[in-house]
C-alpha cells in the first residue's frame, strides 16, 4: 500500500474510533442520567436523556457513512477492513444502548414524581454492572484485546443473576401487595433494560475478538430484540 494511502486510511480509522469514543461517553452518560432520574423522580433529567437520544442516532449514521466511505476509497484489507466492518456493528450496539436507556427515562416520565417502591431492588447494582461492561468492552474493542473481552463477556452472568433477582423480588411485591403492581411492572421493564445492555456490551466484546481474529469464537451474534421497551 502506498505511503500517502497508509496515511490516509490511518486518518480515517483515528476518525472513526473518535466519534466512537463520543458515542460511548455520551451513551453512559444516558444510563446513569436515566436510571437517576428514576431513582430521584426527576422529570426534567428523564425529559432531557430522551431529547439526546437523537443526536446519538445522528453520530452513529455518522460513523457508518466514515466507514463506508473508508471502505469504498481505500480499499482496507485484513485487520484494517476486519476493524471498520466490526466499527459499524459496534456504532450499531452503542446507539440501541443509548435506546435502552431512553427506555428507562420514558418510564420515569411515567411514574413521574408519584412515590416509589420501598426498594429499587438490585437496578442500581445493575446499573453499574451494566456500565462497567460498556466501559471494559469498548476498551476491548479499541486496544484490540482479547482477553479483556473474554473478561467482560464471562461477566454478563453476574447481571443476568442480578436481574433474576429483581424478577423474583418485585414478582413478590406484587404477589402481596396489589397496589404495587403498576410500579413493579415498571421497575422490571428498567430491569429488563438494563439486561439488554449487558447483552449489547458482550456483542461489543464479540466484535473486538473479530477485529483480532477474525472470528467470532463460540459466540452466536445476539438477535435485534422485539420486546425492548421505550414507554412511548
Amino acid at each position: 500500500m502506498p505511503h500517502s494511502t497508509r496515511t490516509t486510511l490511518d486518518r480515517n480509522i483515528s476518525a472513526i474510533i473518535f466519534e466512537l469514543r463520543r458515542i460511548a461517553g455520551r451513551v453512559e452518560e444516558q444510563i446513569e442520567g436515566a436510571v437517576r432520574a428514576l431513582q430521584e423522580r426527576n422529570v426534567l433529567l428523564a425529559h432531557r436523556v430522551v431529547e439526546l437520544d437523537q443526536p446519538i442516532n445522528a453520530l452513529r449514521y455518522k460513523v457508518e457513512e466514515l466507514c463506508q466511505l473508508t471502505i469504498a476509497t481505500q480499499q482496507p484489507t485484513a485487520h484494517d477492513l476486519r476493524l471498520i466492518i466490526a466499527a459499524i456493528h459496534v456504532a450499531g450496539e452503542l446507539e440501541r444502548m443509548a435506546d435502552h436507556a431512553a427506555g428507562i427515562a420514558n418510564i420515569a416520565l411515567r411514574l413521574g414524581d408519584q412515590p416509589a417502591l420501598q426498594t429499587l431492588v438490585d437496578i442500581p447494582r445493575m446499573k453499574a454492572n451494566a456500565c462497567d461492561m460498556l466501559r471494559q468492552g469498548f476498551a476491548a474493542f479499541v486496544e484490540g484485546n482479547v482477553a479483556l473481552a473474554h473478561r467482560i463477556m464471562a461477566q454478563d452472568d453476574a447481571l443476568d443473576a442480578m436481574y433474576v433477582q429483581s424478577l423474583r423480588v418485585l414478582l413478590t411485591y406484587m404477589m402481596q401487595d396489589p397496589a404495587a403492581v403498576p410500579d413493579a411492572t415498571y421497575l422490571l421493564w428498567v430491569a429488563h433494560n438494563l439486561e439488554r445492555i449487558g447483552d449489547r456490551a458482550v456483542n461489543l466484546c464479540e466484535r473486538a475478538i473479530f477485529a483480532v481474529e477474525g472470528l467470532l469464537g463460540n459466540q452466536v451474534p445476539q438477535e435485534e430484540p422485539t420486546d425492548r421497551v421505550t414507554g412511548a
